[in-house]
């Protein structure tokens, strides 16, 4: 058992290593899936059909325009995500409240000081009357209500969600939103994509005249289905995300607390969707928030969640 454990620890550590070597790998990537398919869609088939002229060039222009409309807030999603920190607990941070039971947080520097303060020593204190407080060990500070400790990136992160290696960085509480739109425009534009190029992709298994050249059909062919399968797999990654919007919890507090009916922090559907998207609808659908919105909701920041007062108990 014990040499199990030291290589399943070795092999953890080798995973995260492996995370942060891939930088900017993985956004080269991205960008060559994306200059494919520019070249399959726009060089190869629609610009061709919009400088030919007739009928069909008027609806290869409108294609065309949605096409690069979508691309644009793809990228602009996409590079949000990347580029936006997803939110740390600051440096000497306290909390004025206890951050698992909602009563006035009373220590003393000499308390603070110590090590101790981890959820091990909290669960000993339970019911003693002494409030409780999470205390990360790695990054020797006091953890911040729903925040987790990110291996890959070294630090904790303010209501983590994941790790993505798709965006190279922890997805919290200040690139969320940016992470699910980009969820949002990968599926518009991989569903686009595959509906225009469907006939071009029939046209492949006929047996008669063959309206392109082999070369420009076979790339048409496997942008269809390269977009095929991130439509489907990230249609799914999105209705996950959405469904744990809707209930105002991340994948890692969804995994820790699955055998736990009610959520604390679950204020209603159009509450918690707010608490990701701010409440201006008009930026719902844009990677960025309004001066309002950021000065009004606290959630924004990654340090205070409002939650149920009679479930102020579950602790996490």
């Amino acid at each position: 058992m014990f040499s199990f454990n030291v290589v399943m620890a070795w092999n953890v550590f080798k995973l995260c290593t492996l995370l942060r070597g891939l930088g900017s790998v993985m956004i080269l990537l991205v960008l060559s899936v994306v200059g494919f398919t520019y070249y399959a869609v726009v060089v190869t088939n629609y610009w061709p059909a919009v400088l030919a002229g007739g009928a069909n060039s008027y609806s290869s222009v409108a294609i065309l325009i949605l096409f690069h409309v979508l691309l644009v807030m793809l990228l602009w999603s996409y590079f949000s995500a990347v580029l936006t920190d997803p939110g740390s607990v600051p440096p000497n941070w306290r909390a004025d409240v206890d951050v698992e039971s909602g009563d006035p947080l009373v220590l003393t520097g000499l308390e603070l000081s110590k090590p101790m303060l981890n959820l091990q020593h909290t669960a000993s204190l339970e019911g003693s009357g002494i409030e409780k407080i999470r205390y990360c060990k790695k990054c020797n500070q006091l953890k911040a209500p729903r925040c987790h400790h990110c291996s890959a990136c070294g630090r904790c992160i303010l209501k983590m969600d994941h790790h993505c290696v798709w965006v190279v960085n922890c997805v919290g509480a200040l690139n969320y939103k940016f992470f699910l739109l980009f969820l949002f425009y990968t599926f518009l534009e991989t569903s686009l994509v595959t509906i225009i190029l469907l006939s071009n992709f029939i046209a492949f298994f006929n047996e008669g005249e063959i309206p392109a050249s082999p070369e420009s059909l076979a790339t048409t062919f496997l942008t269809f289905v390269l977009n095929l399968a991130f439509a489907l797999s990230v249609l799914g990654l999105l209705a996950m995300h959405l469904s744990l919007v809707a209930a105002n919890i991340t994948t890692i507090e969804a995994y820790e607390m699955k055998t736990t009916p009610k959520w604390r922090y679950d204020l209603g559907r159009r509450k918690n969707f707010e608490q990701v998207f701010g409440m201006d609808k008009r930026y719902w659908l844009i990677p960025a928030y309004t001066e309002e919105d950021l000065k009004r909701l606290q959630t924004l920041h990654g340090l205070e969640y409002p939650s149920k007062p009679e479930l102020d108990s579950q602790h996490y």
